[in-house]
């Protein structure tokens, strides 16, 4: 007879960067923007009346929705929201990926994507990435029920073009092709543009990086009306009211503050190419980045001492211990000072 535990789903849940409540420590372990996300945003918080915190918020947040879609040159019915990019990804997977084929990605990629596979029993085929850390499009040339990869990729950083996404989207008219976007405001060019031409693309998005809201947790998907009509119908079967009244606030004045934004994503793309030539000359050799963050190691030295030496000294950066990238850090871009106590510590360890 089976026990009630029995009945219990077992998963093994994805595992976050840890979030340490350590003093005066420099976190640049989970890729978070070092900047404030700016004066309208503080403003919008000022202004806003806690009394409204007792009626629900609009569903469809349709003022966030509107200036999002304004942004990015597209109609209102093209942009869905949710709580964070990685509540866009899981109703993204119950909502796309629903094939007899598995679904591809890159092997080294968004620890997320094999536990909602594993979550919603969706059949699922890594694809490795080549010694470069490059994905290999012809590897996405064959039967699948759909296709996910972040651009930049995480944690390599690596970018690639639109003519190589376009390539792999002309090879797969029948699947859902998912471009997660969460860190293309750092060096990439978007896939937006590619809207106009493959009803099968969808792009998600985050405040979290960009835009240095990581606290608020929302999350866009753009794509095709169809598409985005298909995920909110997911979407209300869950959660009818997602986005809180403040983050619809928060988020509406982001939007509004781009400029303000893009100039913070500016420092950050100038402190991390310092960062690079720096650590290049300690002897670290890493993909190109393009994301608010590299991915190095060091021909002598353990990364995972590396680890333990930094986190010592008050400098927390991210270590994986899994196959292929054991011997890499990932290190998130913050200020340049910041930077420039990192490569100290470095020097002194080394």
């Amino acid at each position: 007879m089976m026990t009630w535990q029995d009945k219990l789903r077992q998963v093994d849940p994805y595992e976050a960067g840890e979030q340490p409540q350590i003093k005066d420590l420099i976190k640049l372990n989970t890729n978070e923007n070092p900047y404030d996300p700016g004066i309208k945003v503080k403003e919008a918080i000022q202004c806003f009346q806690s009394s409204e915190l007792a009626l629900y918020p609009n569903p469809d947040a349709d003022e966030l929705k509107h200036v999002i879609a304004k942004y990015h040159g597209l109609n209102d019915n093209q942009v869905f929201l949710g709580n964070g990019s990685d509540e866009v990804l899981a109703l993204t997977f119950l909502t796309c990926f629903n094939g007899q084929e598995p679904i591809l990605f890159p092997d080294i990629s968004y620890s997320f994507y094999p536990v909602y596979c594993h979550l919603y029993h969706i059949p699922f085929q890594k694809q490795p990435l080549n010694e470069l850390f490059e994905i290999v499009k012809e590897d996405y040339y064959q039967p699948n029920s759909g296709i996910i990869f972040p651009n930049p990729n995480a944690p390599t950083g690596c970018l690639v073009s639109l003519e190589f996404i376009e390539d792999i989207l002309k090879h797969n008219s029948n699947s859902v092709v998912v471009i997660d976007e969460a860190y293309i405001d750092f060096g990439g060019q978007s896939a937006v543009p590619l809207l106009k031409k493959y009803p099968q693309l969808l792009i998600i998005q985050t405040f979290s990086k960009f835009r240095s809201l990581a606290g608020i947790r929302l999350g866009v998907a753009l794509g095709n009306p169809e598409l985005i009509s298909k995920l909110y119908d997911v979407k209300n079967s869950f959660n009818s009211y997602p986005i809180d009244r403040l983050a619809q606030v928060i988020g509406k004045a982001s939007m509004e503050d781009s400029e303000y934004i893009q100039n913070n994503a500016q420092k950050i793309i100038k402190t991390r190419e310092w960062l690079k030539k720096e650590l290049k000359d300690l002897g670290f050799v890493m993909p190109d980045s393009y994301a608010n963050f590299v991915f190095v190691k060091h021909p002598e030295y353990d990364a995972e001492t590396l680890f333990h030496e930094l986190r010592a000294r008050g400098i927390l950066v991210r270590y994986f211990n899994k196959e292929r990238i054991n011997q890499y850090l990932r290190i998130t871009i913050g200020t340049q000072e910041q930077m420039q106590k990192l490569i100290e510590e470095i020097k002194f360890i080394l």
